[in-house]
């Protein structure tokens, strides 16, 4: 490789066959920890910048067609070589094509074979289309979200793809390969981000279970109806985010805003005072602007924060000072994490031209230079 990748998962290679959202969210978290991952494209792509440049850095392209049957082989010989593989096709569509988890693993005994999808492997609706709002749709999170009698708001697609898809996926691939250098014994990761989804619900499903957590939105500590965790317009219409659940900072919270003696506000938890305490806060937060609060509660442990553009939050003093975002390429994107202290991993590499690899990785493959992989290439 022209670039010797650093971090915990240098000499882990990973065959990433292109797919978009989570699959690539996921090879783009163990690229940075510097595992090999080395992308499987469409050949009709082949020279084009990448449309997703964040996702897909510190990889390296290959371009095959996979209805190709000499292509075919040749990616089953690079996943010869690999640890692990990502997979993010429909179920079945991977076993048509010549690359379903029997046949690689039949191969690659020591093959973690990573699958993600949004249903799962196998249900009534594994087969179904999908995206992120309608895998938290049915698990109820999307349900829980928003103000009573209003539609439930359209979130990011960061719950379902990429916490409950993308992540999970780091997951399984972290306790796989961990079984697999024990054994020597791959496996099948099956990844489903509505599973992912119901997973991230732990909290919630406890709280109701002993009574703390209501089955209706809106009406609960966490989902906007408690006066001490939600957010407020302020005057030049920017937002601050308030999150004082806890005691002592529900404490500070009042008594930066003048309210320590107020008898509105004596007992935090008493449902029936939340909208009350709601709309005495609303007025106040109106009088003054959001960098206005800001400065008031520095450093007063209240658990107030302003609400950020994607622009701002990039500048924001700490996560200046911690590098959470990074620069590659011109473009602003998040710094590899989590962060190994002993293992570092290195700065992010800009997304590589679709294919830019494909004559060096077939090189170390011993793929002769007029294989069919290449054919038409200069």
């Amino acid at each position: 490789m022209p670039t010797t990748p650093t971090g915990a998962l240098a000499g882990i290679r990973i065959v990433e066959l292109g797919g978009i959202g989570p699959g690539p969210f996921c090879g783009m978290l163990l690229a940075d920890q510097g595992a090999d991952v080395i992308r499987i494209d469409r050949r009709a792509l082949e020279g084009r910048p990448s449309v997703h440049p964040v996702l897909h850095r510190n990889r390296r392209s290959l371009t095959l067609d996979l209805k190709d049957p000499a292509d075919v082989e040749t990616a089953l010989a690079l996943i010869d070589t690999a640890d692990a593989l990502i997979e993010g096709f429909r179920p079945g569509v991977a076993e048509r094509l010549g690359l379903g988890p029997d046949t690689c693993l039949a191969r690659n005994a020591r093959l973690v074979y990573g699958r993600i999808t949004g249903w799962g492997q196998d249900g009534p609706l594994a087969h179904e289309p999908g995206h992120d709002i309608n895998y938290i749709a049915l698990t109820g999170a999307l349900g829980a979200m928003g103000i009573p009698g209003e539609v439930p708001p359209v979130p990011l697609n960061l719950v379902a793809d990429m916490g409950g898809g993308g992540m999970l996926l780091a997951l399984g691939f972290s306790t796989a390969l961990m079984h697999a250098q024990r054994t020597g014994l791959g496996q099948v990761v099956d990844a489903a981000m509505i599973d992912g989804t119901a997973a991230q619900l732990a909290m919630v499903h406890g709280l109701m279970a002993n009574g703390n957590w209501s089955d209706r939105r809106g009406v609960n500590p966490f989902d906007g109806a408690a006066p001490f965790y939600r957010t407020y317009r302020c005057a030049d219409g920017g937002f601050v985010a308030v999150g004082c659940a806890e005691p002592q900072f529900y404490a500070a919270t009042l008594r930066v805003l003048g309210l320590t003696e107020d008898p509105l506000f004596a007992a935090q938890m008493d449902r029936e005072a939340w909208p009350a305490m709601s709309d005495r806060l609303e007025a106040i937060f109106v009088t003054r602007t959001r960098d206005d609060w800001v400065a008031a509660f520095d450093g007063q442990g209240a658990c107030v924060s302003p609400v950020l553009s994607l622009t701002e939050a990039a500048a924001h003093p700490h996560n200046d000072a911690r590098g959470t975002f990074s620069t590659a390429d011109g473009i602003v994107q998040s710094a590899p994490t989590p962060r190994l202290l002993g293992t570092p991993a290195g700065a992010p590499r800009p997304a590589p031209l679709i294919g830019a690899h494909t004559r060096e990785v077939l090189a170390e493959l011993g793929v002769p230079a007029d294989t069919t992989a290449i054919r038409g290439k200069p």
